[in-house]
């Protein structure tokens, strides 16, 4: 087989798995995990069952890898979006803005759905825990690049791990009723105990 011939294919099957992950990743932000087969998956991504069998052999395959090509995925929105940040006044608040944006997405309704049924499916947890630390420690490092902090002087680290929870545990508020008023005024206040405290 050509070199021409083989590069198609190999973008074909890189279309279709992204086709899957994505549609995987959309059913479990909408039916959550136990309303996610992979019958759905494969119509919803317009692939045969066949070809998603041939790549995703079982249901926990397909969501481990549809939270991380996703989050990875968003993790690069947040390097470019972190780019175009001003140095200027109101920074840190940016920061927290992109910092919500980025767990109150589709995405982190995903991975809350994988984190719940992890708890009592150990093939599952033994999956999704090395993502979750993986993940966990790319978006710490992103924040203390964001801040421009220095986490060797004593207590940056906490606040910084502090910031991720506040804004984790705001998104998880979200998923039951709308929250945006609320977050923005909790964002706002902590904007102001980051600058003071961080200086």
């Amino acid at each position: 087989m050509s070199q021409a011939t083989r590069v198609p294919q190999e973008e074909r099957t890189r279309a279709m798995r992204a086709r899957l992950l994505d549609a995987t990743v959309e059913l479990l932000a909408e039916r959550g995990f136990a309303g996610t087969s992979t019958t759905l998956v494969s119509q919803r991504a317009g692939v045969s069952r066949g070809a998603q069998l041939h790549h995703f052999p079982a249901k926990n395959d397909l969501v481990v890898a549809a939270v991380e090509h996703i989050t990875e995925a968003r993790g690069e929105a947040l390097k470019e979006a972190a780019g175009a940040l001003s140095e200027g006044g109101r920074r840190t608040r940016h920061v927290l803005a992109m910092l919500a944006e980025q767990v109150t997405s589709p995405v982190f309704a995903a991975a809350l759905e994988l984190w719940v049924a992890a708890r009592t499916d150990e093939q599952l947890a033994a999956a999704v825990g090395p993502l979750e630390q993986r993940i966990g420690r790319e978006l710490h490092r992103a924040t203390v690049e964001l801040l421009d902090v220095d986490e060797s002087k004593p207590g940056v680290r906490e606040l910084v791990q502090a910031t991720l929870d506040l804004v984790r545990g705001l998104a998880l508020a979200d998923t039951i009723t709308d929250d945006a008023a609320r977050r923005e005024r909790i964002l706002d206040h902590w904007a102001e105990v980051l600058e003071r405290e961080l200086q």
